[in-house]
């Protein structure tokens, strides 16, 4: 059943030759679901140690929703538009533009992801004419933020991994709005000359507040470190990235609390590292975010880790 995926994954390999090993990686297909316009594989990747490969699709957008935490070591290069020197870090959603080379990078270890190999004129039939592949489109791919999207691709995993009633038209339907929405995300993105975007040192800034230890953030602390008012930072963010600030707070809120999860932290006290008033809210958003809760995810977690230890 992997054969299919390993040969999507492994179009471009290792040192740009023909590969299908996606980068020393062995996958696990827990489900799958081939629709007129796209390609659903739920599946479990064990990368066995740190690895580097070129990868490519040309005639498809590569859509990944990372189901328990991506690596946070996990970086993205393309190869034709950024120096050799500059990689992006791949967030719990990435949407890989077809055409384009992308140099990717991790240290290894485990991780569930949805994959939807979507059909590129799904997509682009929706892009305005003149649509043009900015650096910061090309960026954002790398770490999509939409909560449409997100709700969409957890709908999709589960319907894969649990079909029902008419499951596969329900999919198909899915994929339609979802390729909308990736349209939508991608043309709100606007180069920041343009249209009043954050600069590039105020992203920065951003990013390192999030990826510190603590308390989640708020807008007021990240808009006196951008030296600007809430009102100015939040619509150039989303001049930025196509979506919400405070969307992008929760899923960085999301992947913090996925981590934790697989230590034994009581739920109590991840909810309040989280910034959450409390468990029952944060059960709520978590399930609402990745279509299980807390508890239900930290025991899969569990179970996935116990299937891949080595034996004694």
């Amino acid at each position: 059943m992997a054969s299919e995926l390993l040969k999507r994954l492994g179009e471009i390999g290792k040192r740009g030759q023909p590969s299908d090993t996606a980068g020393r990686a062995k996958v696990m297909i827990e489900a799958e679901l081939k629709l007129p316009n796209a390609q659903l594989w739920v599946a479990r990747f064990n990368h066995q140690g740190p690895n580097e490969y070129l990868f490519c699709r040309r005639k498809f957008y590569w859509v990944d929703l990372c189901l328990t935490p991506r690596r946070p070591d996990s970086r993205a290069r393309y190869l034709d538009h950024w120096g050799p020197h500059r990689f992006g870090s791949m967030g719990a959603i990435i949407a890989f533009p077809p055409g384009f080379k992308l140099h990717l990078k991790n240290e290894g270890g485990q991780h569930i992801s949805l994959i939807c190999a979507l059909a590129a004129d799904a997509v682009d039939r929706w892009l305005p004419d003149g649509f043009d592949w900015t650096d910061r489109r090309l960026e954002a791919c790398l770490n999509i933020a939409s909560s449409e999207i997100r709700t969409l691709l957890v709908r999709l995993s589960q319907e894969v991994l649990h079909p029902g009633v008419a499951g596969k038209e329900i999919c198909d339907a899915l994929v339609l709005i979802l390729s909308v929405e990736i349209a939508r995300t991608l043309t709100a993105m606007e180069e920041p000359a343009r249209l009043g975007g954050l600069a590039a040192w105020r992203m920065r800034v951003i990013e390192k507040r999030l990826a510190e230890p603590g308390e989640i953030p708020t807008l007021a602390e990240l808009a006196a470190r951008c030296d600007l008012s809430v009102r100015q930072l939040t619509r150039g963010f989303r001049t930025s990235r196509g979506c919400s600030i405070g969307d992008y707070i929760a899923q960085h809120r999301i992947e913090v609390a996925k981590r934790r999860l697989a230590t034994d932290e009581s739920l109590k006290s991840i909810a309040n590292a989280t910034g959450f008033s409390s468990q029952s809210t944060f059960t709520y958003a978590f399930r609402r975010a990745t279509g299980v809760t807390p508890l239900v995810f930290r025991q899969r977690m569990l179970r996935g880790i116990k299937q891949n230890a080595p034996a004694a």
